[in-house]
């Protein structure tokens, strides 16, 4: 069983479910039957206090049971934080996440803007400020995620005359996919900087480098297509011409940065309901050790939330 699957049976998300998982490979390590250790494992995630002086599952036990007992330490605000809503027809589900982000002690004010949907805590196209306070989640995984357009000199019937040569450069400079990664690494000045800034950077600099250029999955893209320009107080005169649209996703390093310090805050609020377990929260000081950290991750916020 994974985190996840822990999770999904009881475990507190965080420490507590880490914990568990710990078990379970010390069990395995020591050829005990699975299936037993799976079944104790439910039932101790159901009543932890059965298993508090188990010689195997008391320190878990204990464990769930402070956890169990710091969540009734919650104290939300007194009124919820004021937040203001661009667009219509938004998800309910979105619109309950930011309720609940603006119940946050450290909530001070909140935005959903026209393309929010549901996310992990704080809605994807949501906006959370916050006092002294950052919450990974509400940064969320897809760090410098973003949108391009590159407009082209090229004469806009190469779009029809030229299509299998337009087709073999988007082939050629980028990937797709889950875990998709170049054989030769792509260069760019963003390499040079000091990925030594923290531990989780540090050790994700080369699978950064590998995918570097890469698009990731889902609804990422890259295609070429007409630009029509009507007013010149964009920069060019108007026109239509030759555009390279591309959205592409964090990537690996985005995500693992995310999860990373999630985790490390979590542990620090076992008091959070469930509702609100993914937007716990640390002061900037337990995160990030130096001014140059604390510098780039707040570069890394604001372009990470491009909708603001």
């Amino acid at each position: 069983m994974n985190a996840r699957e822990l999770i999904a049976i009881g475990f507190p998300a965080g420490a507590c479910a880490q914990h568990a998982k710990q078990v379970l490979q010390q069990a395995h390590a020591a050829k005990r039957d699975m299936a037993i250790v799976t079944e104790d494992l439910k039932r101790l995630a159901v009543s932890p206090s059965s298993f508090a002086d188990h010689e195997v599952y008391g320190a878990l036990a204990r464990k769930v049971q402070d956890h169990i007992a710091s969540r009734g330490r919650f104290q939300a605000r007194d009124s919820d934080a004021p937040y203001r809503i661009w667009g219509e027809n938004l998800e309910s589900e979105a619109l309950t996440q930011m309720r609940n982000a603006c119940k946050l002690p450290v909530a001070v004010s909140g935005a959903l803007m026209p393309d929010a949907h549901v996310g992990y805590g704080l809605p994807i196209g949501g906006v959370l400020a916050t006092r002294n306070a950052v919450i990974p989640y509400a940064v969320g995984v897809d760090i410098a995620c973003r949108m391009k357009m590159s407009v082209l000199d090229l004469p806009l019937s190469t779009l029809s005359d030229d299509k299998d040569r337009l087709t073999r450069a988007l082939e050629r400079e980028t990937q797709f996919g889950v875990g998709a990664s170049f054989r030769s690494p792509r260069q760019h000045d963003v390499m040079d900087e000091d990925w030594n800034v923290t531990a989780v950077t540090a050790k994700m600099k080369d699978r950064a480098w590998s995918q570097l250029g890469t698009s990731g999955s889902g609804n990422h893209f890259v295609e070429f297509g007409e630009l029509v320009v009507s007013d010149a107080s964009v920069g060019l005169q108007p026109g239509r011409y030759v555009a390279l649209l591309s959205h592409s996703g964090s990537r690996g390093t985005g995500a693992q940065v995310a999860d990373h310090y999630s985790k490390l805050a979590r542990e620090l609020h076992p008091e959070l309901p469930q509702e609100l377990s993914h937007l716990a929260w640390s002061a900037s000081s337990r995160f990030y050790k130096t001014p140059k950290s604390a510098e780039v991750m707040i570069d890394s916020c604001k372009s990470s939330r491009k909708s603001v």
